[in-house]
């Protein structure tokens, strides 16, 4: 049916890829590539006498767009599937607008030198895409992205007007390291030292790192602390849901996480500002990230679950209601399937969705999209059949009714 380039071979990619040569009626051929070519060669090989696609590899510098538009030129896609890291999503974009051809990520781009987490960059090019006639889907993750899509799902089937969301991104695995990070350490940790933030009443407010500190009970995994974070689909559907009051994203930590992380960050490890060390210019966030086990090698040693979710708390039919829609993921599940934790699982799954929806011409039209615009039925049908089942549950406990001990409880 359909053409995919991906580009990254990374963790989530993988998922993501091997995901796109399970579903080979939809994806017939699939090119991977990426700076390092051999890890593009060496999954394709993996892969060999499991699909019925024809994978073929590439390399690629995607800082590079007369790189990037050569390979699409060559490859000729129907879709390019954006699994690089976040700084090479403009120039990525670019090639995208160049060539004609249609656009998928998880993650918003941020500047390489300053963790800002801002859809503003790539909303820009909404003009363009449209002229040029091709699609542009940003966050096609699970947060952003299956999140983004659960807010719609809610909206169309479950209320009139949502005015509370509450985002709940809990890792219940445990990996047996003192410190690691379950994706992209550099990405990962500037995320979760970055101040954090909520939308309230029209405007944003900002907090200090992990300032807010809740505890909840999730299903299947139990009772966790969870912080207060910015996250990048607070903006797009604080823009996109009407009716909205306020946007909360929260993620589970664990003390150990924490204790390193701060005292990382005492000694400078945290800083994405270049430093000279004899002579020569280094970065400590990447040496950090050089140091750290890598993400990929986590999947057969993680066991645990993930529960990631939205507590919607809104009007139907002038009565008050909330529901909570979540997926609960296994990490072992996910490692028998396609050898990988949950957290790339999480991610691989609905950024191979986001794709094949614009393959099958499900959610193609002109423009830049987040996925809280389109419809959401064919994307929550696709995973309930990919691996990642959703429930929802009417009236669950709220956020605030847990007490810590460092705040008051505040009810909505």
């Amino acid at each position: 049916m359909g053409k995919v380039l991906v580009i990254g071979c990374g963790g989530v990619a993988s998922v993501a890829i091997q995901k796109c040569a399970m579903n080979s009626e939809v994806f017939d051929e699939i090119c991977i590539a990426s700076r390092t070519v051999s890890k593009c060669d060496a999954l394709k090989e993996k892969l060999k006498g499991k699909s019925k696609a024809k994978i073929t590899t590439a390399q690629v510098d995607a800082d590079k767009v007369t790189d990037l538009v050569e390979l699409i030129r060559k490859v000729q896609p129907d879709v390019v599937l954006n699994l690089a890291l976040p700084y090479q999503d403009l120039t990525i974009m670019d090639a995208c607008l160049e060539t004609g051809v249609h656009y998928v990520d998880t993650a918003n781009y941020e500047p390489e030198d300053t963790a800002k987490f801002e859809y503003k960059w790539q909303w820009a090019y909404r003009e363009k895409y449209e002229k040029a006639g091709i699609t542009a889907l940003l966050g096609s993750g699970f947060d952003p992205g299956v999140t983004s899509v659960f807010s719609a799902y809610a909206l169309k089937h479950y209320f009139d007007e949502i005015h509370y969301i509450d985002i709940l991104d809990c890792n219940g695995g445990d990996h047996g390291y003192p410190f690691a990070t379950n994706f992209n350490p550099e990405i990962n940790i500037r995320e979760v030292s970055a101040k954090g933030s909520y939308w309230e009443d029209g405007h944003w407010v900002e907090t200090e790192p992990m300032e807010i500190k809740r505890e909840y009970d999730f299903p299947e995994v139990g009772m966790k602390d969870m912080y207060l974070l910015h996250h990048e689909e607070i903006e797009s559907l604080a823009k996109n849901i009407p009716g909205i009051k306020r946007i909360r994203f929260f993620m589970t930590f664990g003390q150990s996480y924490l204790t390193h992380m701060k005292c990382l960050e005492n000694v400078g490890m945290l800083r994405t500002d270049p430093i000279m060390v004899d002579g020569k210019e280094i970065v400590p966030i990447q040496v950090l990230k050089e140091l750290l086990p890598d993400p990929a090698s986590l999947g057969p040693r993680t066991v645990g679950k993930t529960n990631i979710g939205c507590i919607f708390t809104g009007v139907k039919d002038g009565k008050e209601k909330s529901i909570y829609i979540y997926n609960v993921c296994d990490h072992q599940e996910c490692y028998k399937e396609v050898e990988s934790q949950a957290i790339s699982y999480t991610t691989g799954v609905p950024a191979m969705i986001g794709a094949m929806m614009v393959v099958k011409g499900l959610w193609k039209k002109p423009g830049v999209f987040n996925l809280e615009e389109m419809d959401p039925d064919p994307y929550m049908e696709a995973l309930n059949k990919f691996g990642l089942p959703w429930q929802v549950v009417e009236n669950p406990v709220p956020v605030d009714c847990y007490k810590t001990e460092d705040e008051s409880v505040h009810m909505d």
